[in-house]
């Protein structure tokens, strides 16, 4: 495995990362934070400009990548500096209408790659507790079309979104894989109620409840209830894309921490002098390079063929970044001592912002748990 990035990444990754640190500062990011719509459609449009959206695609998707390691260094940048724009709800809407089948929604794509359309994956059921495959949301047939009832949880982006792509089940109950389908809604399709709220890490969320939503025959994605497969596809490169975002988080957790400690005196000396803190933030430096070793590996794997290689090494960097980006949140917050947990300090942000990746798409012990049933299959 080569680690060396290309030329054209690392010009990526420069440019991102310079555009970050002069429009998307620590003040910057607060006041979009707290925003109406959490997050800048200038800032979007900065975003999609410079490439970073479309080198989560392939170019054949009308993107400039579409590696996992394309994704794993826009992620990485971006979790860095806690942009809260919409680019995984894009990844993951473009990913699940990998399927499309229409004129209309191969367009709709293609927008969404290029950042003129938002689009965002509404999976998640309630009581579903990470279970890809729990979906109790109903799709029915009628005369021309479909009619979809049921619930959606923590939908990101839900209320600035153009078109939700939903999943319901048509025929199967629990956790059957199979039975599975995918419908695009209009966010203006009578029957839709959207309830926002912010959410702990900044931005906004939605639950959306579908009550006899009426769509016609040509809003099934793919073919009807076959696509788990496709779901669970879009669902990995989020999980790739997150456990990227979180090492992006640690990594500025750690060097805020280095800043504090070489800059902070006590008894006419930096408390970084102190034997017993240096050996602490040895260990933190080492857990986060296992952690960047895993994420490596789940952007390796990202594409292969092979799905039990595939998931394992995905549920193993979610496991692994989620397990590291605890214990680099709570080592760091204790470190700056009383400061470390005030709303003034970005660390308390990044510590909150790494508690919350750890629980999105499945949290550390689902992902072992299911690293362990992958092993067994």
């Amino acid at each position: 495995m080569n680690f060396e990035p290309t030329d054209e990444r690392r010009m990526l990754d420069d440019a991102l990362r310079r555009l970050l640190s002069q429009h998307y500062d620590f003040a910057q990011r607060q006041r979009i934070a707290q925003s109406g719509e959490g997050h800048s459609m200038e800032m979007w449009r900065h975003l999609v400009d410079l490439g970073a959206l479309g080198a989560l695609f392939a170019e054949a998707d009308g993107g400039l990548g579409g590696s996992g390691f394309d994704i794993a260094l826009v992620f990485e940048a971006l979790g860095g500096a806690m942009v809260l724009e919409p680019l995984l709800a894009a990844l993951m809407a473009a990913a699940v209408l990998a399927e499309a089948k229409t004129d209309v929604q191969r367009a709709l794509r293609r927008d969404i790659v290029a950042g003129s359309t938002l689009a965002v994956l509404a999976h998640a059921d309630p009581e579903a507790r990470y279970e890809a495959s729990h979906v109790t949301t109903r799709a029915r047939p009628t005369d021309g079309g479909w009619q979809l009832d049921g619930l959606k949880c923590v939908v990101r982006h839900a209320e600035q979104a153009d078109f939700f792509i939903v999943s319901a089940r048509s025929s199967g109950c629990g956790d059957d894989p199979t039975g599975i389908s995918l419908f695009v809604l209009p966010a203006a399709t009578p029957g839709i109620t959207l309830r926002g709220y912010p959410l702990a890490d900044g931005g906004r969320g939605a639950d959306i409840a579908l009550e006899g939503v009426h769509l016609p025959a040509d809003a099934l994605v793919g073919t009807e209830g076959q696509a788990f497969p496709t779901i669970e596809g879009a669902l990995g490169a989020g999980v790739l894309a997150l456990s990227a975002q979180a090492l992006g988080a640690m990594e500025s957790a750690k060097q805020l921490t280095l800043d504090y400690l070489r800059t902070r005196k006590q008894f006419g000396q930096s408390i970084g002098s102190n034997q017993a803190l240096q050996h602490r933030m040895v260990d933190l430096w080492l857990g986060i390079e296992q952690a960047r070793s895993a994420v490596i590996n789940a952007a390796n794997a990202l594409q292969s063929a092979d799905r039990v290689t595939r998931e394992r090494a995905l549920s193993a960097a979610k496991v692994t970044t989620g397990r590291v980006g605890t214990r680099v949140a709570e080592e760091c917050i204790q470190m700056h001592g009383g400061i470390g947990m005030t709303w003034e300090l970005p660390l308390s942000h990044l510590a909150k912002g790494l508690v919350l990746t750890n629980h999105m798409l499945g949290d550390e012990d689902h992902h072992l748990a299911r690293y362990v049933a992958l092993g067994c299959a």
